[in-house]
């Protein structure tokens, strides 16, 4: 879409909401409380909320500004970035955007394969079959078997998509439901799982500092991951929502915003999974299991298990939602961009056909965990890696921090700039490095 039919969000709080629920997803709801009971709990989030300060400032508000200066998603983003250095440039720059946008679509093939599980555990917690099941079967019989969850599939695609029929202010609405759903309903769960006997050692594994562990690198390396991409800087969704920004925003204040509910997010989904793991003795770095086989266990065996089933789906439900609309979003967006003869309905159409064409052949999880894995090995860590290189080495410093400075109350200096340059663009390197070399999916 060009500027002039482009559709803003209507407030700051909106735009905030519709950004965290992009950020707050599955590596939020698993991806967190797995990593930080992995890797030295405490340890872990002390070194996490660095780098999401870091990364929030600098490299969010970085992708919000480009967005906005170029007033259109990836491809318009990269082109306009480097058309800036020289002309001839922006051709390149278009063609490079190509990558994170494809990363984008892929892991959206993916994530609405996992939602498609979410989505079937909360029909079979509102039927009560869950509460009976031996969960471990229960989730074989649908996660290792070819079009088992078709149906809830079709579902997530399209209603997702169906609620990008208006662009941003549908995105807006939808989120000022969910994503305030999101937050209370955990709260909810966190509340509840404190009185399980045993929680108070997950709570102990959590905040009790162990310095030493701060020592071991790797846990500087997950931490840093999981900041980078629970944000989603992955130099392609957040471009499109910065896309639709008034000129007057402060995006440095935006990111701020959106960097602190996504961390608040983070901690109230572990303040839920990890005590209750303590508390029954189970391993809390497993991953998808531990969604759909350990915590249904634990809420069968718990007063009223099934009402906090059906509320834990719920809250699971909108979090994956929120975050594929956006995926989505940036690859329409773009496309439209791209090609501007294309209607956005038979864009939609068009990115329903493809996902649920490919995505419906990769619902068991020994397919779509792999495909997950290159995703996330190879495409996510060298467009994110792209992205800061393009917005911090290749973009004219006047233009980004002419983009950054607008709206804002005091505009950031030569220090936000150098530290984007010397310290979030190498951090996005060393994370590209560390996957490609060590085959690391974050």
């Amino acid at each position: 879409m060009g500027a002039e039919r482009k559709k803003q969000f209507s407030s700051s709080w909106g735009f905030v909401l519709s950004a965290v629920g992009s950020a707050v997803g599955m590596a939020n709801v698993w991806g967190f409380p797995a990593k930080m009971g992995s890797n030295g709990g405490s340890a872990f989030l002390i070194a996490y909320l660095i780098f999401i300060v870091l990364f929030g400032v600098v490299g969010l508000s970085a992708e919000y500004a480009v967005g906005r200066r170029a007033r259109t998603g990836t491809l318009g983003s990269y082109r306009m970035a480097w058309a800036g250095r020289k002309e001839k440039l922006g051709r390149a720059g278009g063609l490079l955007g190509w990558l994170p946008l494809a990363g984008s679509m892929c892991i959206a093939l993916g994530y609405a394969v996992i939602i498609s599980y979410v989505l079937k555990a909360f029909v079979n917690s509102v039927s009560g079959a869950l509460m009976t099941a031996d969960t471990s079967a229960w989730f074989e019989s649908f996660s290792m078997a070819d079009y088992a969850v078709m149906p809830f599939h079709a579902v997530v695609v399209v209603g997702t998509l169906l609620t990008l029929l208006l662009g941003a202010k549908s995105i807006e609405k939808s989120n000022k439901i969910m994503m305030p759903l999101f937050f209370i309903i955990f709260a909810v769960l966190a509340v509840r799982v404190a009185f399980l006997p045993g929680a108070v050692d997950g709570y102990r594994y959590m905040f009790s500092p162990r310095w030493e562990e701060l020592l071991d690198p790797m846990v500087w390396i997950w931490a840093m991951g999981q900041a980078f991409f629970s944000l989603s800087i992955t130099g392609s969704g957040m471009i499109v929502y910065g896309a639709y920004l008034d000129k007057e925003e402060d995006v440095v204040a935006l990111a701020k915003r959106t960097a602190l509910f996504d961390t608040i997010a983070a901690m109230v989904a572990a303040l839920v999974i990890i005590p209750a793991c303590f508390a029954y003795g189970l391993d809390v770095g497993a991953g998808p299991s531990l969604l759909f086989v350990t915590l249904p266990r634990i809420l069968q065996d718990i007063p009223f298990g099934q009402v906090f089933a059906i509320i834990l789906y719920t809250a699971m439900v909108f979090a994956g939602v929120s975050s594929l609309q956006n995926m989505f979003e940036a690859v329409g967006e773009s496309l439209l961009h791209r090609f501007p003869k294309l209607d956005r309905r038979m864009m939609l159409v068009l990115l329903c056909i493809v996902c649920l064409g490919i995505g419906v052949n990769m619902e068991p999880i020994f397919k779509w965990g792999p495909w997950m894995d290159i995703v996330s090995i190879y495409i996510i860590p060298i467009g994110a890696t792209l992205g800061a290189v393009s917005w911090f080495w290749v973009m004219r410093r006047e233009d980004l921090m002419d983009e950054v400075g607008r709206g804002a109350g005091k505009r950031p200096g030569k220090l936000w700039y150098s530290v984007g340059r010397y310290v979030y663009v190498p951090c996005a390197v060393i994370l590209c490095l560390v996957a490609l070399l060590l085959k690391v999916a974050f």
